[in-house]
């Protein structure tokens, strides 16, 4: 069982790395570019940036449930995490950018792309990520990320958003030994 822990003065200022990102995703784009963001903390950060740049099309999101390598110890996960893949778009052809809070083992990214090429061959994926806390156990990293940060194998740092749409983070214990 997690227990959130409240924010601290060593977390990242999320709405400040929010900015970074809306900067370093600025030059990725290209025609045909569809923001697709990882349920939730993902998908937030696409639904805010489809505002801020503004692209086309609405931005789609994709959920790592059914491709991930412990779904028969996890199951389909309760609450927002659970929510299904939505891609409004033809995926087919198309520049894809993967939208994540935090990338960690890269176990997620994995499920992602397993579920994104179900629904057709992108010309091409990116990976744009908060933060990365290292800990890779796939050779995946991101193509940007505004931050790195090291946390015990114990913690686990969380994108929240207030009703107001505004970023930050919060420091959760999962209870595992450091």
């Amino acid at each position: 069982m997690t227990a959130p822990r409240a924010p601290t003065a060593d977390l990242p200022n999320a709405e400040q790395l929010y900015q970074l990102l809306l900067r370093g995703i600025r030059p990725m784009l290209q025609a045909n570019t569809q923001l697709v963001g990882i349920t939730s903390g993902g998908a937030w950060l696409a639904q805010r940036l489809q505002l801020d740049l503004p692209l086309p099309n609405e931005p789609g999101v994709i959920s790592s449930a059914m491709h991930r390598d412990d779904f028969s110890q996890r199951g389909l996960a309760a609450g927002a995490n659970s929510a299904q893949t939505m891609l409004p778009f033809d995926v087919e052809g198309a520049h894809i950018i993967v939208l994540d809070d935090v990338i960690y083992t890269g176990r997620t990214i994995r499920a992602v792309l397993n579920e994104l090429f179900d629904y057709g061959r992108p010309a091409s994926v990116q990976l744009a990520v908060l933060v990365d806390r290292g800990g890779r156990e796939l050779p995946i990293q991101a193509d940007f990320c505004a931050a790195h940060m090291v946390l015990a194998a114990g913690q686990s740092l969380a994108l929240a958003r207030s009703e107001s749409g505004a970023f930050s983070f919060a420091l959760e214990n999962l209870g595992v030994p450091a």
